[in-house]
Order: C-alpha cells, then structure tokens, then sequence
C-alpha cells in the first residue's frame, strides 16, 4: 500500500492535535506537549485522559468524542491492549490521522504481530494513515509541528533537510547533531514498526517538499524494493540527493557457497550497487550523514572536480591534499595570472601553491585570507573552492566585534557573488558554538564539519552531480536489457548442473564455450582428446560436485592417450573417495587453451533486488584477490563498460608487459550476453557463473560454468 504525498500533506501539517493518554505521569506526554509549545504550534492542542480534569495545566477532556471540534491527528500514548479502542473511537470522530507511541505489537513476538494485523486492517478500512506503532512521532520544523515524545532543543533549526529514520533510539541523536552542526531540518519523520506509513512513503513526500532540497535516511531495512526504487528513480530525475547510512549485513555467500560468486558479492555488496545505480548517496556514519546532507542542502551544483583551497594553515594543506586524492578530487596548479595576483596580495615569504597557506600573517592582518579567495575566485583552473573556515568559539569584545561581523558579512556577500561554488571548512568537526551558530544565521555561511568528514561529504557530493547529470541515469525506468528467453527449460534444470548440461545450455544462447565432449569410459576419452587435439583438460562431471578442483576432479595438460587413460581413472577414483554417493555422469574432455586473462562473470539471486551481475578477475585470483564489481540487473553496455572500468585491474585489459589488450567492445557484448540469458530465466535460475573466461588477444571463451537452479516441482517457462 502506497501513500502518496498529497495525502500526506494534511498528515505532517494537521491543524489540530489530540494527544490520547495525556499525563503529568508520564515523560512522554509532558515532553510531547512541551514541545508543541516551544515550537510555536498554532493549532490547538487538545489532552485526552478519563481520569483527570486538567492534564499539563490544561483542561483535559475524557475521550475525543468530548472535543467541541474536528481534530486533524491523534498522537496516541495509551497502553497497548487500550490502542485498538482509541483507533476505534478515532475513527468514529472522523479523524483519519494517527501517531501510536505505544510498543507491543510486531517487535513483541507472534501476539503482538496479531495486534499490529489487527490495527492495520482497521485503519485501512477506515482511510487513516497511521505512523508508527512503537515511534517516537515527527518533527515538522518548517511549520512547527513537532507531535514527537523525546524533548527538543529549543529552537529548531529550520532548513534544508528531510530526515527518515527507521531508529527511535537515534532519532534524538541525529537531531541533536544536526543542530550542533547547524544544519536545518525540514522535517524529520521516526518510522516505528512501518505497520502501515513506509519509510518509502515519506522519501516520496519529501521529493515533492518544497522545503526539502535533501533526504537523509537512517535505514535498517528496505520493505518495499520496487517502491523504492521507482522512489528513487523519482529522486534522481528531480534532481533532490538521497543520503544513505544504510546498517544491517545479510549473508548472500553462504546463500550461495556452490559459487564463487556468492563469497564475492558478499554480504552487502548488492544494496551497495543497487545504490549506485540508483544515485543514492551511502555514508558510514551519522556524522557523515548529517555533513553530507548539510553540504548538498546549501552549497551549489557542482560543474567538476577541480578543487582550489585557501587556508590559514600549512597542516590543512597537506590534509587537504591527502584527503582529495583519496576522493578522486583533482587540486590542480593556479593558473599564471592568479599567481601574479597572489603575489600583491600576500606577504613574501608565502609559498604560492595549492592547496593554499596564506601564512600566519592573518593574526596581523584579518582580511588577508579573504582578499586571497577574491584572487582565487577568479582563477580559470577550478570547479569550486574549498575556504578553511574556523568561526570564533567565544564571542569577541568591543571594539573587535563589530569588525568581526563585518569580515564575515563581507565574505557572505563573496560567497554569494562568485560565479563556483565556495565550500567553508572548519579543520575539525568539533560543535559550532553558539558564537559560530549566531554568525552563521547572521551572515549565512553554512562551515561544513571538519575536513575528514567534510572531504568525505564533497567525495560523495561530486559523484551524485555527476550521475545526475547523466541522462540515462534519470530515466525514471530502465529500460530492461533485451533478454533472451527458452521456450521451456529441460527436466533436468533443478539444483546443481553438471558442467557438460550447462555448456550445452550456453552454446545454445550463441556464448562463446570452449568446445567439450563427455566421455563415460577411458576409451570414450581417448577418442574424444584425439577429436579436439592434445593437450586436454579432464574434469569429473556430478551434480553433487561443484567445484571439482577441490577433490582432485580436474588433470590439465594432458598429452597422450596413456596419460588419458590414467588421468580417467585418478579422476574416477579421487570423486569416488571423496564424494562417496556422487553419481558420477563421466569426464568431460576439453582442448587445452594458451594462456590469457582470466575474467570471472557471475549471476547469483539476492532475496531482495533479484539477480545480481559480478564481474572480476578470475581463476585462481577470483577469491584471493576480491577484485569484483557488482551490479544488479538489468544493466546497459555501458554499465558493463563502467564495471570493467572500477576493477583494479582494469590496466590489464589494456595489455601489459608485452601482453596485447583485449578486445573491450567483443568481452562487453560477451557479459551482456549472459546477463541477457540469466535474465530470460530469471524465475529459476540460482547461480550462473564462469570462471574463467578466457581472454587472449581477439577472442573470449568460456572455459568452466556453473549453473544452479531452484528446485521446484515441474519446470516452469521463464517469464
């Protein structure tokens, strides 16, 4: 069920308020009422309790049928076997608005899941959007609504962000950092169990916010992958950043352990690409969150990665400087007439490079570093500018005060006229005092918090500008590569397939299998290594054995037919030893290749985001060397082009050392290919995975596959 976000405009802006289980007794009810208060809500807000007359010095009265006036939203504190009666009796009232406080349904075990089926089937009856159970509320900064049980601080600061958390206990915390960081909210929303409203829901709702220019998300969870992703998309081509910190690991390897590629998409490797293919920002921390979310809520676009950076400190230099290379941000020279201009400016001794020290010299002269930036501005070779800012902690005395204030307010005014974007950076994301809060609301300076998390924040803000720029990035729906689909799978298309059935399968779809024939007797393999040429490879064929290697199931370079012959038979005795029950269907006899680059190409099922492509150097190095790059499917040429790009040993495809390159646009439409199989079978398929595949000069050959299937009773026809 989806809410759209005109239904939830009279959800977060309701005009009057009942608070249900009201008391002087409990902290919940006296912080909600405070902070209706504090926060200048202009509607009227009402207490609802049986027991008393006045509740938090206000008459009270003893159900909502008794309020004299329509009411927009209960916020509902009751004890738990007391919800299901107040829904009902909210309903009767017509109020189609509720927050539920209480705890003690899904997260309580099987009874309580019972409780939550049964609210939710009697709100969605009775057309009332319900937030929570078990959530703290939301927090409506923009207009002053703040129905929400943890106390406040006071005053809010208003702003740019939207925030989505599916955490109570961190919804305080995330509040209390964005206003030591002095970053304004728009509104922030504590999901509780997503009984009914979704954390996907609100994403919608804030895209459409006028006040929102950016979304932040505490997420444990995905509920709704494909809303999500349509949210997303949504995001994306409205040009509104979607910051992710984004907890909670699955185990997608031990799904799949029959395949290397489940070891290497790992745990959290599929949310990561999904991601990435949708232009969502992912942080690691809550500080970074905040940080980033507050970078993109009031800098501007950003047209490229060239950084120019003035400072007060030879140290933050070189931090700078480290910290853009690990971001991928380019700190190039200045250009010759910003040198002759910095030379008038700063003193002598001053080492005109960038990143830029503007010496000590600015204890003497103030303006200094500011008359710097005006010169640096103008410079030719920069996309933007970092500006080291470090705002006063203690606020400063007659007569230094006013100059003070006019330094900032003329650098404000600097700011606001340049033609790039001027980013100010404090060297550490210690709180802003109040001092620095104040000069920030006088002057408009939004100081990003430290230059660790603050390069953090620019790393991952140039990326979203880029993808959003890109115009099949925006797209609101993918168009799905152009699958390739059988018109039945055989009986046999169940568990684990032996090696020769899925090279068969393969061949059949036009991907590019060294040759092979299976051979069920010694002489049978005789003949068929004659047939191909020597040397050969031998490998043991079973459904129970998916990594031969691993039981001595596999001889290369075999030359004669003797060595044929003993080869067979080792081969039949290590499978019989080591996997007793195996039925054995025979040895597979392949020609032997020379030698090239080795490329894994895998295809596994995530239970969330469904098939998932890998694609990383293979062979022996597949899992030592974890050079992998994942996305989920469908994906376009480009994006294969792309994660053959991100691989860090992608200068191998270009030839190395003597060796030629590979043939780019042949091994891209190659991966296509067998994306465009695994997708024609996408409602069976398990596992789909080569390794290797060969590359050597022009030519790409599949020299090993695997292939599981997900048992089921009769084959089906793929969708």
């Amino acid at each position: 069920m989806h809410i759209t976000p005109e239904r939830l405009r009279t959800f977060f802006q309701p005009r009057s308020i009942a608070l249900v289980g009201a008391t002087d007794n409990s902290r919940w009810s006296i912080y909600t009422f405070q902070n209706l208060k504090n926060s200048g809500y202009p509607g009227p807000v009402f207490c609802v309790n049986p027991h008393y007359e006045r509740v938090h010095g206000e008459p009270a009265v003893k159900r909502l049928g008794d309020i004299p006036q329509s009411v927009d939203l209960a916020y509902i504190m009751v004890p738990t076997q007391q919800v299901y009666p107040v829904l009902q009796e909210a309903a009767a009232v017509g109020i189609r608005n509720v927050v539920i406080l209480t705890s003690g349904f899904s997260e309580m075990g099987s009874e309580g899941q019972e409780r939550e089926r049964q609210i939710l089937e009697f709100a969605q009856q009775h057309d009332i959007v319900m937030l929570g159970p078990n959530g703290n509320g939301f927090v409506n900064v923009t207009t002053g609504t703040t129905p929400y049980g943890l106390l406040l601080p006071v005053p809010l600061k208003k702003g740019p962000v939207g925030v989505v958390l599916q955490s109570g206990g961190l919804t305080s915390i995330v509040i209390s950092q964005a206003q030591t960081r002095h970053v304004g909210l728009s509104l922030l929303v504590s999901m509780g169990n997503e009984t009914m409203l979704s954390a996907t829901d609100v994403m919608d709702y804030l895209i459409e916010d006028e006040q929102t220019r950016v979304i932040a998300v505490f997420m444990e969870s995905i509920r709704q992958p494909a809303m999500f992703q349509r949210v997303a998309r949504k995001a994306l081509a409205c040009k509104k950043p979607i910051v992710v910190h984004k907890v909670g690991r699955t185990d997608l390897g031990a799904r799949a352990a029959m395949a290397h590629t489940g070891a290497l998409v790992g745990d959290d490797a599929a949310n990561e690409a999904m991601f990435k293919q949708l232009g969502i920002i992912r942080v690691d921390s809550l500080e970074d969150l905040i940080i980033t979310a507050g970078l993109l809520g009031y800098s501007r676009p950003f047209s490229g990665r060239r950084m120019g950076a003035v400072t007060p400190s030879g140290g933050a230099c070189d931090i700078l400087a480290d910290r853009a290379h690990q971001e991928g941000i380019q700190v190039p020279d200045f250009a010759p007439e910003t040198v002759r201009g910095l030379q008038q400016v700063l003193p002598e001794f001053a080492n005109i490079h960038n990143p830029l020290d503007v010496t000590g010299y600015i204890v003497v002269d103030p303006t200094l570093q500011r008359r710097t930036l005006e010169v640096v501005i103008d410079d030719p070779n920069f996309d933007f500018i970092v500006y080291q800012s470090e705002p006063l902690r203690v606020e400063p005395q007659a007569p230094l005060l006013e100059p003070y204030l006019e330094s900032y307010r003329a650098l404000a005014t600097l700011i606001r006229q340049a033609h790039i974007p001027i980013i100010a950076l404090s060297t550490t994301s210690m709180d802003l005092s109040p001092f620095a809060r104040f000069l920030s609301d006088e002057t408009g300076i939004y100081v990003v918090g430290g230059i660790e998390h603050g390069m953090t924040a620019l790393g991952r803000a140039l990326w979203w500008h880029e993808i959003s720029q890109q115009e099949e990035a925006t797209s609101r729906e993918p168009e799905p590569a152009a699958v390739v689909a059988p018109a039945s799978l055989p009986e046999s298309a169940t568990g684990i397939w032996p090696e020769y059935s899925a090279r068969e399968f393969l061949r059949a779809h036009d991907i590019p299998m060294v040759p092979g024939i299976l051979a069920t007797s010694e002489q049978e393999a005789v003949s068929a290594a004659r047939t191909l040429g020597f040397p050969v490879a031998l490998k043991v064929q079973a459904r129970e054995i998916a990594h031969k290697s691993d039981i001595g199931g596999v001889l290369l370079h075999i030359a004669s037919d003797d060595e044929v012959r003993r080869g067979f038979q080792t081969i039949m005795h290590n499978a019989g030893a080591r996997v007793a029950d195996a039925a054995i269907d025979g040895i597979l006899v392949s020609p032997m290749r020379p030698a090239g680059l080795e490329m894994l190409v895998g295809i596994i099922r995530d239970p969330l985001w469904g098939q998932v492509l890998a694609v990383g150097l293979g062979g022996i190095w597949a899992e030592v060397l974890k050079d992998t790059s994942v996305r989920v499917l469908p994906v376009r040429r480009a994006d294969i082009q792309q994660m053959l790009s991100e691989l860090h040993g992608a200068p191998l495809l270009q030839g190395t050392r003597g060796q030629p390159p590979v043939n780019i646009e042949l091994l891209v439409d190659t991966i296509f290919r067998i994306a465009q199989v695994a997708q024609g079978v996408r409602d069976r398929l398990e596992v789909l995975e080569i390794n290797p595949l060969l590359l050597h000069g022009s030519s790409v050959e599949a020299l090993d596959v695997l292939m599981a299937w997900m048992d089921t009773e009769e084959p089906q026809r793929s969708a």
